[in-house]
């Protein structure tokens, strides 16, 4: 596979959504025309969102196994974004599409000791970040945080807070306040432009080019859709394979970092993707740990405690051990 097949292929979730720059567009078309593999690609990314785009309708109907047809959402359009903000774009519509199971349950048991409003309302609280460094103002009051308090006590406290703001209101009035300021981050100029993107920013302990924490906020909501989805008692679609790809591409890189270049060197793959050699450079690989990426995910993501994910391993047990108990430890969602 040429650079430039790659480079296209890495384009083509941006495409069906609608989400590139015109001369991206135009790339993408100009190597659809004479690449068969591509095509074909690009055509199932097109009829996934035409039915996430499909028509409104009255009442929301499941499939027998309890998943919400895609077909039968109601989706607003998608943002014109780059292709690094089109993840979290597409969860945004996600979450929007679920937001109509939730009439009348409002007050479900969904995750920590969050009910349905308060998912939301921890939502609307994480976003900011992102936002209120890309010039949107905040939609709640600010919250008196100790001047050098640790960034994982000031993010508690300030989504404690919230929450406790937001339900003292109704949900409707929260889920409009997510929703625009949604809206609102994916219409910043770092949003359409990779260029812009590309200046790194600290937000919640992490250090990463903007274009990343658009990553993270797409896998957070993403996370917390599948919370509530879980709740309902309904299977949320997983993100699209080329989003999945980067939410797992990033999820090791941070995990990379937090495990540092003395641990004992692990070889960790996805099932049916890449693999990295985690830890120490300098040793002989020492285990090797297999994972399904939306099992990895959910474990990034404080779903799984590291005894219990799904994985296949070879080799020095305690050296997985580290790596699992590593990734569980990165969750703050």
């Amino acid at each position: 596979m040429t650079d430039g097949h790659e480079a296209v292929h890495d384009l083509l979730a941006g495409w069906a959504f609608g989400a590139l720059d015109p001369a991206e567009a135009e790339t993408v078309t100009a190597h659809l025309a004479g690449c068969e593999s591509c095509a074909a690609e690009g055509a199932r990314l097109k009829e996934t969102v035409r039915l996430l785009d499909g028509p409104p309708l009255t009442a929301p109907t499941r499939s027998p196994d309890g998943v919400l047809s895609l077909a039968l959402r109601t989706r607003t359009p998608l943002a014109r974004v780059a292709a690094h903000a089109a993840p979290y774009a597409a969860a945004v519509t996600g979450l929007k599409a679920l937001l109509p199971e939730l009439a009348g349950r409002w007050t479900t048991p969904v995750v920590h000791d969050w009910d349905a409003h308060a998912t939301v309302a921890h939502l609307l609280a994480a976003d900011e970040h992102l936002a209120g460094r890309l010039g949107v103002d905040a939609r709640v009051p600010p919250s008196h945080i100790e001047e050098g308090a640790h960034w994982e006590d000031a993010w508690n406290r300030r989504s404690a807070d919230v929450i406790a703001h937001e339900h003292g209101r109704t949900p409707e009035e929260t889920v409009a306040d997510w929703a625009a300021q949604a809206g609102q981050l994916l219409g910043t100029p770092e949003a359409r432009d990779a260029e812009l993107a590309a200046r790194a920013v600290t937000l919640m302990g992490m250090r990463l080019p903007v274009a990343d924490h658009f990553l993270v906020r797409g896998f957070e909501t993403w996370i917390h859709t599948d919370d509530l989805g879980r709740a309902l008692g309904l299977a949320v679609p997983l993100p699209p394979p080329e989003h999945l790809e980067r939410l797992v591409r990033l999820a090791v890189r941070v995990l990379g970092l937090a495990l540092g270049p003395t641990a004992p060197p692990v070889l960790f793959s996805v099932t049916g993707g890449e693999e990295w050699v985690l830890g120490s450079a300098d040793e002989p690989v020492q285990a090797e740990l297999s994972l399904d990426p939306y099992d990895f995910c959910l474990l990034v993501g404080g779903r799984y405690a590291p005894q219990a994910v799904p994985r296949g391993t070879t080799g020095d047990a305690a050296a997985v051990r580290n790596v699992l108990e590593r990734a569980a430890s990165l969750a703050w969602l």
